[in-house]
């Protein structure tokens, strides 16, 4: 069974800097595609970045490009998420997501879920 979970979500002034993760078990995740996600409240969850575990090709968001950094650390089975100058637009709960299929950016792409990290964003 897969498990994702995330952490390291926490309230930050715009301009800061967090760095999420997402450790992932119950497989062998080399042919995997990972990504994250986020939802502000009120809106639709959309696609944020997305990596390929086995050579680690990576794909973002327009809204995200040049800000955050998707990797993964083979050894801990984990993904991150690295986040610099946030602004409050990136206020939400950002979801780790994962499939053994190629994934791209929509969320029927991805068979399987975290549980979510609360991102805050003051201005």
């Amino acid at each position: 069974q897969v498990q994702l979970v995330e952490s390291g979500g926490g309230l930050v002034q715009a301009g800061a800097s967090l760095r999420l993760s997402c450790a992932a078990s119950g497989r062998t995740f080399i042919n995997y595609y990972m990504a994250w996600f986020r939802q502000a409240p009120g809106k639709e969850r959309e696609f944020v970045a997305r990596i390929t575990w086995a050579i680690g090709n990576t794909y973002y968001a327009d809204s995200v490009k040049g800000r955050f950094t998707i990797s993964r650390d083979n050894a801990k089975n984990t993904v991150y998420l690295q986040m610099n100058s946030l602004k409050p637009e990136d206020t939400g709960v950002y979801y780790c997501a994962a499939t053994a299929r190629p994934g791209g950016t929509r969320m029927s792409e991805y068979d399987y879920w975290g549980q979510g990290t609360q991102v805050t964003v003051s201005s």
